[in-house]
């Protein structure tokens, strides 16, 4: 008697164990199918914005005065340069991997550092930047998903892009602490005002400038891998934009 009580409790046990697992997969399942759609309708939302964007942009260059200093923005400029970057920060949400998706594994950053900058400067409206990269940083190895990586990069590249003016020095190195390394992004670009910077002190980025999508984005990525990103920006001198990871991270110091 005693073992067929047992063996039913055994057995209604695997029952429980079996129907948990499957409302599991069916729930992963269900995550990775919104995510999906999510991913369709951001790129979707971005192919809009692009257009009209691009259309203000010409409009603007037609209708700028020609007394106009090189890299002065019109207010036309300005609107028709917030779609687009709208438009870029949407195909970054649509395109990037979730934290649930990394796939770690050895990656140098030399390579990492050079798709980024490609990327970015691909992008770059109108105008080039300097890109000075300390050969130190491209000899780290760390461990990390090389893909989220590059776009976490790309994000704080591009942020530094927008600030920035055509032949602006846009500078990249590391900083090794003594629980975390940092990739470190220094821009000449305008700063922005006190008021335009983050107020909330409880906030994870507080006294930095306030994040749009793209580093929002780039975020969530950092801290998927224990790390985190920190921004300081001064008006009228530049920024930098710290991304750090664990110290534990870093597989190689050259």
């Amino acid at each position: 008697m005693i073992v067929l009580l047992l063996v039913a409790v055994a057995i209604a046990t695997a029952l429980r164990v079996r129907m948990v697992l499957i409302d599991a997969r069916n729930r992963v399942a269900a995550s990775e199918r919104l995510a999906a759609a999510r991913g369709r309708c951001l790129s979707l939302a971005a192919q809009e914005l692009r257009g009209p964007g691009l259309a203000l942009m010409a409009q603007a260059a037609q209708l700028a005065p020609a007394s106009r200093r090189d890299g002065e923005e019109t207010p036309l400029e300005g609107v028709a340069q917030h779609l687009l970057r709208l438009a870029d920060d949407l195909a970054d949400f649509a395109t990037e991997p979730s934290p649930r998706a990394l796939h770690e594994a050895p990656a140098l950053l030399g390579p990492v550092v050079d798709a980024a900058v490609a990327s970015v400067a691909a992008q770059i409206r109108p105008g080039r930047r300097h890109w000075q990269i300390d050969p130190n940083l491209r000899s780290l190895t760390v461990k990390a998903d090389r893909r989220a990586l590059e776009g976490a990069l790309a994000a704080l590249l591009r942020r530094a892009a927008r600030h920035s003016r055509d032949g602006d020095v846009v500078a990249l190195r590391h900083v090794l602490g003594a629980e975390t390394v940092a990739i470190v992004v220094e821009d000449e670009g305008d700063g922005l005002p006190a008021h335009d910077i983050v107020a909330d002190a409880a906030g994870p980025l507080a006294g930095t400038r306030g994040l749009d999508l793209g580093l929002t984005l780039a975020r969530s990525l950092a801290a998927a891998h224990g790390g985190d990103i920190r921004l300081e920006s001064a008006p009228g001198i530049g920024a930098r934009a710290w991304l750090t990871l664990p110290r534990e991270r870093l597989l190689e110091v050259v």
